[in-house]
Parts: structure tokens; C-alpha cells; sequence
């Protein structure tokens, strides 16, 4: 696919099986291993890995969660959700749907590089998979939690929407650390992104993360 068309959109959907438990290392353990990867390999991630990795995560743990709404492995202020995680990969980038546990493409080509600056794009440049964060402000203003007066405020706002983001990417470094994994939490090229995703002026690229398997063993 070529990449030189911004935004281009192309219906497609890639239905992620049903997250399972795998051998993974214990929370201790994980947290022993708990470290930032920046040498990670080409080597694609099995689409169930891929579906575990996201479930873990942002993914929905429960039905019925705080204020009545979804659940998820990561906490949100007054459970707005207003964090969403789209996937960059060779083929295109897609918005996870973690209600249907499915990825939706809303780009084709390979944006990865994108994912990372400019002088970072040497490094992990084609990692299997790039995670982009977003933050949504309209989830935040609109909540279906309770609406207390910063969620309305920006510099609250920002507070909130970083933090909430930081707590999904924690989840990502130990499950990486847990299945052997290599990840790396970085900025990125925020500009480039939102147009390559056709995101609204309620919509801000936030960081984005690197993961895929390393190219070296780690020690353990």
C-alpha cells in the first residue's frame, strides 16, 4: 500500500480474537523485568499476542464499571474513557475498539515513523506495532461520570487526560515485561499524526509506544 496519501480511508476491519490468559510471568516478576526496550526487531506480533497486548492495556475487564459505564484495565477520570489507542502498523493505522475487540482501519500505509520524531526515527522505527495515544476532549466535558467543574477546566484537563494515559502505558511496559516483549513510551510527530488521522479539534495526539519483540534476548 502506498503511504503517500494522508488520512485515506479504506474499510477494513481486522477482528481480534477473544484476549486469553498465556504464560506470562507474575506481577513481581514483571515488575522485576519492567525496563525500556529500544532495540525491537520487524518480527510481526501473532494476532493473539497483538489482542492480549491491547486488551491488557485498555481493555474492557468488566461490563458494569464506575458511574454505570464499561469497565476497563486502566482507570479514567470519572470513568470518561477519553484515551484512545490507535494501532500504526505496516499496513495501515487502525482505532482499537475495545467494546467490540476489534481493530478499524481509518489510514492505509506505513505511518510508524510518524509515531516517532524526527530524531528518533532511526530507532524502532518499524516495530511491529506503534501505539498512538489520543485524548478525546469531548469525554471529558460530556462525561458520563460525574461532572465535577475540572473536567471542564484545560489545565485539570491535562492533568487528568496525561495521567490517565500514563496509567494505560504502564500496563503495556509490564505486560511487555511479563511476555518478553519490548516496548518504549516516546513522543512523536503530534502535527503529522492528527492529520494522517483525520482527528477533529477535540482530538490531540498525546505520546505514543514502540512494541514488538527485541532483537537481542534479554537477560532475565
Amino acid at each position: 500500500m502506498e503511504s503517500g496519501k494522508v488520512g485515506a480511508k479504506a474499510h477494513s476491519t481486522i477482528e481480534l480474537p477473544a484476549p486469553v490468559a498465556g504464560p506470562s510471568a507474575g506481577l513481581d516478576v514483571a515488575l522485576a523485568r519492567r525496563r525500556t526496550i529500544r532495540d525491537i526487531s520487524t518480527r510481526p506480533l501473532p494476532l493473539q499476542l497483538l489482542s492480549n497486548l491491547l486488551w491488557a492495556a485498555f481493555g474492557v475487564n468488566r461490563k458494569v464499571g464506575p458511574f454505570g459505564g464499561l469497565g476497563r484495565t486502566a482507570a479514567s477520570a470519572s470513568n470518561s474513557q477519553e484515551i484512545d489507542i490507535y494501532v500504526a502498523m505496516q499496513e495501515g493505522v487502525f482505532l482499537h475498539d475495545a467494546s467490540r475487540g476489534a481493530l478499524e482501519r481509518v489510514a492505509v500505509g506505513d505511518w510508524r515513523a510518524s509515531a516517532l520524531t524526527v530524531g528518533q526515527r532511526g530507532v524502532a522505527a518499524t516495530a511491529h506495532a506503534q501505539l498512538i495515544y489520543v485524548v478525546d476532549l469531548q469525554r471529558l466535558t460530556h462525561t458520563g461520570g460525574f461532572d465535577e467543574p475540572g473536567l471542564h477546566d484545560p489545565d485539570v484537563q491535562k492533568s487528568y487526560y496525561f495521567v490517565d494515559t500514563g496509567m494505560i502505558a504502564q500496563n503495556v511496559h509490564l505486560f511487555a515485561a511479563a511476555n518478553g516483549l519490548a516496548a518504549w513510551f516516546h513522543n512523536c510527530d503530534r502535527a503529522g499524526l492528527a492529520r494522517v488521522l483525520g482527528l477533529d479539534a477535540d482530538k490531540r495526539v498525546l505520546f505514543a509506544q514502540s512494541v514488538g519483540f527485541p532483537t537481542k534476548e534479554e537477560p532475565s
